[in-house]
């Protein structure tokens, strides 16, 4: 049984998975009480699933990018368990958590986080072979304005994420401009857990993962990742 914790930014995320199916999952938006809520709501999970954490055999934790304070936190709560645990960790960058919900698209994918301050930390992917595969050029993830991040696009896109009503507005003015444009319906904004164990079960199933203690977090400002 895997338990994914997601608390990369004010979004929260839970699920138990089981390698075939999301026994359970919990999402829910915080005002910066990420260390209040999350080991509360894990035991709360737990509890309803009639799972005991003794029965979990993997953990997953969004890696970022995201907040200081709520990759901090998640990445404690995840750590804290798979030592007292004895279970291996696998670390997920958390704009891929929010690519692997998205439909098929012929075109690219940008998938996006807010980042404060009117910005968002965006992701360019495209599809390859039965999902979205990361980008991995200089610009491919960067942390830049709604017009910035839209004014750059000339090609078929799809956008979906963490879109708030300035990015709503955006979108849609740049479409009425004619970019070739399409944002995701808002169901598929959520980034949600469920995607995260799968995306970690799949990767520890392969072999693919080489460092089992979740590593470290990607924060929004760290280098590689230029400013606005």
């Amino acid at each position: 049984m895997l338990l994914a914790i997601d608390t990369s930014t004010r979004s929260l995320s839970l699920a138990l998975y089981d390698g075939t199916q999301v026994i359970a999952e919990a999402t829910w938006v915080t005002e910066g009480r990420h260390t209040v809520e999350l080991m509360a709501a894990i035991q709360a999970l737990c509890k309803q699933s009639e799972i005991a954490l003794s029965s979990l055999t993997l953990l997953a934790v969004a890696q970022g990018p995201g907040s200081f304070n709520g990759l901090r936190v998640g990445f404690s709560a995840a750590k804290g368990l798979a030592l007292a645990l004895g279970l291996p960790l696998i670390a997920v960058p958390t704009l891929d958590i929010t690519a692997a919900a998205q439909p098929v698209f012929d075109g690219a994918l940008l998938a996006v986080a807010q980042a404060g301050r009117g910005r968002v930390v965006a992701g360019a992917y495209d599809w390859i072979g039965d999902g979205w595969q990361a980008r991995h050029g200089e610009n491919d993830l960067r942390i830049v304005g709604w017009a910035t991040l839209l004014d750059g696009i000339t090609t078929a896109t799809l956008i979906s994420g963490e879109i708030d009503q300035d990015g709503l507005s955006a979108i849609r003015q740049a479409i009425a401009d004619g970019k070739p444009l399409q944002a995701a319906p808002p169901a598929f904004w959520l980034r949600r857990a469920g995607f995260l164990a799968m995306l970690a079960w799949e990767r520890w199933s392969r072999g693919e993962i080489s460092d089992t203690t979740g590593g470290a977090p990607f924060y929004l400002h760290q280098p590689g990742v230029p400013h606005p």
